[in-house]
């Protein structure tokens, strides 16, 4: 298992990896962060909810619990959060 802490403390994960499969839970306080991903990847949102602008689409889309993203191989997405909110990362 290993621990993630991103942009001073406000985005922390714990990464493991299970069956072969990596995936990581985390949690992010409210604020806006850029994340750049070298494999693809499925954001489940599980608590509170998320806007995400994937690549260089320009448009935020709206992500409440119980939904998920995915995210191209070596590209990157922009997230933003209001409020707390918790999300699984599966890597594809």
């Amino acid at each position: 298992m290993k621990h993630n802490s991103y942009f001073d403390g406000k985005v922390q994960s714990l990464g493991f990896e299970r069956h072969g499969r990596k995936q990581t839970v985390g949690v992010i306080d409210p604020g806006e962060y850029h994340f750049n991903t070298d494999a693809p990847e499925r954001m489940i949102v599980v608590a509170g909810e998320l806007l995400a602008k994937i690549g260089t689409s320009g448009a935020w889309l709206h992500y409440p619990a119980g939904t998920s993203f995915e995210i191209p191989g070596t590209s990157g997405f922009d997230v933003k959060a209001v409020l707390p909110s918790a999300y699984v990362c599966e890597f594809l």
